[in-house]
């Protein structure tokens, strides 16, 4: 006979188990409201105009610090995938690797843009029917399948959805209604007869129809809500269902109503033909609210695009100061290690996280199993360049392909045209007398050494302008003086791997981490010639499917007399890696997402042909064309070793920078140069 703590210990385990099956699940979260952002005081689907501080207050129950007036910033969303895929390098090694892929933002990524996006984009449904495929595809690649398709060059794609793959609406959501009265119809009743219910009292004004919320979120003035199986053979025996068509008009905290139900009138059509008698009452109508999006995903089209959807590098993330950024991790297994259940997490690499539960280092926070998701949320303070990566034995999955690289946009990109840049860094600082202070954000070099965004030692008389390209002058920090202002700007990772841990990594654990060794070293994914190649690059994977897992190239197109930001970021796990370039000259603007100046605002900002970066660094450098002949120069690395595809003299780190007569298709990636 078993003893009572094994019967009880038993009892717990089967209780315990359907609960924690019922926890993995995949969600996506994306709200268009929050503490932070309300929706009443700003679109969260646009930036807005930088000029001052938040104002901030308390609530109601003065409990939470909450914006008042002139809210800064917006709410921007994004969706990848953690699981496996295949690369293929320029000497045409295939390669196996752990990896992240995009499950949002599919368009934008496929053409080399972040696939950050705003709520209004991100809460989409794909308005038809997602096929087998990879995102990639969408750069033009032609599959031959909807909906990927377009040209292979430029970056024109005839599919533009750009919403959260497998975001699909909640069950219908049912509620019982009470106290539904019929009004005296307008005309005598006939077939489809149109009768109006009498306006009820609402809190406003007597008879006044109010744009009150019904609940169930989702039905409001306007909206409509299907009545089936209401029985009303008591008072009408002639027409006992009624399954029309009703529209909210009017809804009214009704103290009289029965039972402490709400009176709702309604504009109905009825579809029976024997129409409605004046004064009958519907009983037990049962009412259906449109369905709405609450997180709620179908796994199936999430698993067709994410399995074997890895890329390197993962999806480019990119949001503005003030945003707040919710990012879910969709873990959708390997197939091709099927035996192994890894876990993994999203780190933002010095990044400066509010709270520890969002770093994505699992001993402090969580991790994410298979066939779950989670959503990390940050709230952008800081301008720069980062880069993420899995947390989860870091030395195998970043060597594996499991990094990417972030970047936050300063305020002052939003600074309102011909708008003083040092007076809205004033503002910024706190330094404007009778001007409201953002704690979170001012700079001050007396009580903050490490702030990033000192005002200028002097004030140049920087205004808000245009670029060369005719568009709205960007900049790489909040500078005061426009001296980190671009034209164009390219995303470059610097990346390494060893194909003999990924083989090993295919077959059999565990891997060799003393013995790892880069031997292909790559720009964005690709190695040279690779990085000069328009269009995806495409591996045919196991499944005899075509996969993209390297959709961004490296080519640098600059304007006549312009300049080029790139965010550079090295994520090798073994290697320092350098770059240079020859003719067209480098100044240093910021390391580790910092603006080079002192904090006496005096820039420190200095002008090389080569920077070189250790493994979990960033650099910001302009590349300054201002004096440089049209025509094509190229950057790359002056280490021998990694120019080279695990051979001599053949691929690496190196691509093409053109200074070119003019531009066409945007300012980064897809760009063209005439």
């Amino acid at each position: 006979m078993r003893k009572p703590y094994q019967i009880i210990s038993l009892m717990l385990l089967v209780c315990f188990v359907p609960a924690v099956a019922k926890a993995q699940s995949f969600r996506v979260q994306c709200p268009d409201n929050t503490i932070t952002h309300p929706s009443n005081l700003t679109n969260v689907n646009a930036e807005p105009a930088y000029t001052g501080p938040t104002t901030y207050g308390t609530d109601s129950k003065g409990q939470f610090v909450v914006p008042t007036a002139n809210v800064n910033g917006a709410i921007k969303c994004q969706q990848i995938s953690g699981g496996d895929g295949y690369m293929t390098e320029g000497d045409g090694t295939q390669t196996f690797m752990f990896s992240f892929g995009p499950l949002s933002g599919l368009a934008d990524i496929a053409a080399g843009q972040p696939g950050t996006q705003f709520p209004a984009k991100f809460n989409t449904p794909f308005p038809g029917t997602l096929v087998r495929g990879d995102p990639a595809t969408t750069d033009g690649a032609a599959s031959g399948l909807v909906p990927w398709t377009g040209a292979p060059s430029p970056f024109v794609s005839a599919f533009t959805w750009n919403g959260a793959v497998g975001l699909a609406p909640e069950v219908l959501s049912t509620v019982n209604i009470s106290d539904l009265v019929e009004g005296p119809l307008p005309v005598p009743p006939a077939a489809d007869a149109v009768a109006t219910a009498p306006p009820c009292t609402t809190p406003a004004a007597a008879n006044t129809v109010t744009a009150y919320t019904f609940e169930p979120t989702g039905l409001s003035v306007g909206g409509t809500v299907i009545i089936a199986g209401a029985n009303a053979a008591a008072t009408n025996p002639a027409d006992p269902l009624y399954n029309g068509t009703f529209t909210v008009t009017c809804v009214s905290n009704n103290a009289t109503a029965p039972s402490g139900f709400s009176q709702f009138a309604f504009q109905y059509k009825d579809t029976n033909a024997t129409g409605l008698g004046a004064g009958s009452l519907l009983q037990g109508v049962t009412a259906s609210t449109p369905p709405v999006l609450d997180g709620h995903v179908d796994p199936r089209p999430i698993m067709d695009v994410g399995v074997m959807n890895g890329n390197i590098p993962a999806p480019l993330a990119a949001f503005d100061e003030d945003d707040e950024f919710f990012l879910t991790l969709t873990n959708v297994g390997m197939i091709m290690r099927p035996d192994l259940f890894e876990q993994h997490t999203v780190h933002f690499h010095g990044y400066p996280n509010a709270s520890s539960f969002y770093d994505g280092v699992p001993d402090a926070s969580v991790a994410i199993n298979i066939g779950a998701s989670f959503t990390y949320y940050y709230l952008a303070p800081d301008a720069g360049t980062y880069f993420w990566h899995c947390h989860i034995t870091p030395p195998e999955h970043l060597q594996m392909g499991m990094v990417g690289q972030l970047y936050v946009r300063p305020r002052q990109d939003r600074v309102p045209p011909l708008g003083s840049l040092y007076t809205a860094l004033q503002l910024q600082n706190g330094q404007v007398t009778g001007q409201t202070v953002d704690l979170r954000t001012a700079c001050n070099p007396g009580a903050d050494i490490l702030c990033s965004a000192v005002t200028p030692a002097i004030n140049t008389g920087a205004v808000q302008g245009n670029d060369k390209l005719g568009n709205p002058q960007k900049y790489l920090y909040n500078d005061g003086d426009g001296s980190t202002a671009y034209d164009v700007e390219y995303p470059i990772q610097m990346h390494g791997f060893d194909p003999n841990f990924h083989f090993v990594g295919m077959t059999f654990n565990p891997e060799m981490f003393a013995d790892m060794k880069d031997k292909y070293f790559l720009l964005n994914g690709r190695s040279y010639p690779d990085t000069v190649a328009a269009g995806p690059q495409g591996t045919v994977s196991s499944d005899a499917t075509v996969h993209y897992s390297q959709p961004m190239p490296t080519i640098i197109n600059i304007p006549a007399g312009g300049k080029a930001a790139l965010r550079l970021v090295n994520l090798s796990v073994t290697e320092y890696h350098t770059l240079q370039t020859l003719g067209v000259p480098m100044k240093v603007a910021g390391w580790n997402a910092k603006l080079l100046r002192d904090q006496d605002g005096n820039n420190t900002e200095y002008w090389t042909n080569s920077i070189t970066l250790g493994g979990g660094e960033s650099c910001d450098v302009i590349l300054d064309a201002s004096n440089t002949p049209v025509g094509k120069y190229y950057l790359y690395t002056p280490n021998l070793d990694h120019l080279s595809n695990d051979a001599e003299n053949f691929g690496g780190m190196m691509t093409v920078v053109n200074v070119c007569n003019s531009l066409t298709g945007g300012s980064t990636y897809g760009n063209t140069c005439n």
